[in-house]
This record gives C-alpha cells, structure tokens and sequence, in this order.
C-alpha cells in the first residue's frame, strides 16, 4: 500500500500532541541518549511535527542551531508557538526538497516521520546534500510490522474485527520496511555507507480505558482520522471492540519500540 492514506490527518497540533506527542516526546530522549551526537554544532530536522524531538535536541544536545521542518503548516505553527529558543528557526518544507544549502549542516535528523514520505530514497539523498564533510545522518521509525506500537496495533485489531477493510489502514501493512533489515535495504538504495541499527524501547502508559480511547476520537494521525471517518454507531462498536481487548478496569500499559539508524556522511 501507498504511504499516504485518506485518513492520514496531520493538523491540529494540541489534538496530535494528546495522540503521539507526548510519546514522541519520551523516546526523542532515549534516542539522542543513544545518538550522542557532537555538541554545539547545526542541526537540520525533518518533520518536526509539535516539536518533540526539537525540544529535546535544544534541552539536552547543546546544539549551536536547529533548522526544524515540517510539510504541514499547522504543525509548524504549533512548535513555532511552542519553543521561543533563539537557537531553533522553523520552516515548511517537503524532505525531498530542504531549505538549506549543500554542506551547511553538521547533523540532519528525522523522527518518526521517513515512513510516511513517499519518496524514501530521494529524501536520504537530500539529507545527504545539505550535510557537511564527516556530518551525521540518523532517523527513527517505529517498528510497526513487529509490534512496536502497542497502542495502535490494539486499535486497527480491533478495527478489523468491526471492518475488516481497515486491516489495509494499519500501518503494519502500510510500513513493511520499519525493521532492522528493512532499514538496511533503504540504505542501499539511497547509497548511504552500513549504518548502525538499533532498537528503542519506551512504555506508554494510561490511566484507564478512557484516557486510552479519548486519543483516538480527536482526529489527528492516521488511527484518530479513521475513527473520525465512522459514524457513530461504527464507531461505539468500535470502541466496544478496543474495550473486550483491553479495559480491566485499570491502568493500560503497551510497548513501543523504535529503529533507530545512523551513519557519518
């Protein structure tokens, strides 16, 4: 199936955040604790989304600037409002097409966004354009055909079982090149040296069936956009279907699991 999905919504930034930022926030720490990358040097991000992974770059990387972008203007706006850093500028942008001059940046990054750009190759490429000598490129993607959103997984299950159509739309299909061995492979096609690949692993934790499902009827990311799609009686029944998997009453903790990659340009 093609990356793109009608039901991809990637607007309203404080929806999105209640969906994924707030994960995305947890493993963009993990990650830079993994990447180590040099300090005070120029950073290049794409798709910054809300600004997870900028906030963390400009708390914890010392960092000399970071470039961030992002293909939605809504998105933009919202971490634009959201981090007054003089270091961090903002700008919309496609990651085949980045706003910066060859070899004028030191490290290029992208989180949890390669596998929705269509055009893979192409965007390593770029990232490879705007890097200087010796710079450093590295993205994270969520290891979706090995279960490594709980959540999510959990949902289009039980989307299924209500439409069996929507197991087309889970982005375990969407994605099958999220693994450790598919990451390789898009690195030989883009002509990037072996990088190094590697799992990370956060939980994501509600405190009960409620604050799980809520997520999903504000209409931003795949999943919420689908559950925005249904009428009301699809989806009560689909809620009902997430509530036999899931609710006892209690906390609801899944995994989620990353891979990462990197390599010196």
């Amino acid at each position: 199936m093609p990356s793109d999905s009608k039901h991809d919504a990637w607007s309203m930034g404080d929806s999105y955040e209640h969906y994924m930022g707030r994960w995305s926030r947890k493993i963009a720490a993990s990650y830079l604790e993994w990447l180590k990358p040099p300090a005070q040097v120029d950073w290049l991000e794409i798709g910054c989304g809300t600004g997870a992974l900028t906030n963390a770059i400009l708390a914890k990387a010392d960092p000399k600037s970071v470039l961030a972008t992002d293909q939605s203007e809504d998105f933009v706006k919202h971490a634009q409002k959201e981090i007054a850093d003089p270091r961090a500028a903002f700008g919309q942008a496609q990651a085949q097409n980045l706003p910066a001059a060859d070899a004028s940046v030191d490290v290029v990054t992208s989180a949890l966004v390669l596998n929705f750009v269509p055009e893979r190759p192409a965007a390593l490429h770029e990232m490879q354009r705007v890097l200087r000598p010796g710079g450093l490129l590295s993205f994270y993607v969520w290891d979706y055909p090995g279960g490594g959103m709980g959540f999510i997984d959990a949902f289009w299950t039980a989307a299924a079982e209500v439409d069996p159509a929507a197991a087309e739309l889970n982005e375990s299909a969407r994605f099958p090149f999220c693994t450790r061995s598919g990451l390789r492979d898009l690195r030989s096609e883009a002509g990037l040296a072996q990088p190094e690949v590697a799992p990370i692993e956060i939980a994501t934790v509600f405190p009960d069936f409620e604050a799980f499902w809520k997520p999903f009827t504000m209409g931003a990311g795949p999943a919420p956009g689908y559950c925005g799609s249904l009428d009301p009686d699809h989806r009560d029944a689909l809620k009902a279907a997430l509530a036999r998997q899931l609710d006892s009453g209690g906390e609801i903790s899944l995994p989620a699991r990353a891979w990462a990659a990197r390599a010196n340009i």
